[in-house]
């Protein structure tokens, strides 16, 4: 099976935005949303997916994450708004999850969050692709 990696923007409600690279853009884009690790994306709730390119090629991948961020933000946004000019959540169908409070942690999900999710298949068929 040939291996996949993912560069991906991630952006608040307010287009606040991120810019990553990962090998499983399932589980990290999970992460992201449950505030599993600590940082810029969790402390500004940065977890909408709204920008990933995939290849299969790790040196590749590092040098386009590379080259996003040293883009200025204007040209970030263009390339964002030219695939997705709504800024729609790409992963609001990956997951199916629902809050738990108070946080129970026999229902923590792998990343070890207060949710409890499982991917719906349309997720799944990306992490096969």
């Amino acid at each position: 099976m040939e291996q996949r990696y993912c560069v991906y923007i991630l952006a608040s409600r307010s287009r606040r935005i991120y810019v990553g690279v990962t090998r499983d853009l399932l589980r990290r884009v999970l992460e992201h949303k449950c505030g599993a690790v600590e940082g810029f994306t969790s402390r500004y709730r940065i977890d909408r997916l709204v920008h990933f390119e995939q290849t299969g090629y790790l040196q590749a991948a590092v040098a386009r994450e590379k080259e996003l961020k040293g883009w200025r933000r204007d040209k970030k946004l263009a390339l964002i708004e030219a695939s997705n000019p709504t800024w729609e959540d790409l992963s609001r169908e990956w997951y199916d999850c629902t809050r738990t409070a108070p946080a129970d942690s026999s229902l923590r999900s792998e990343c070890g969050c207060a949710m409890k999710c499982s991917v719906r298949r349309r997720g799944a068929a990306l992490a096969d692709s």
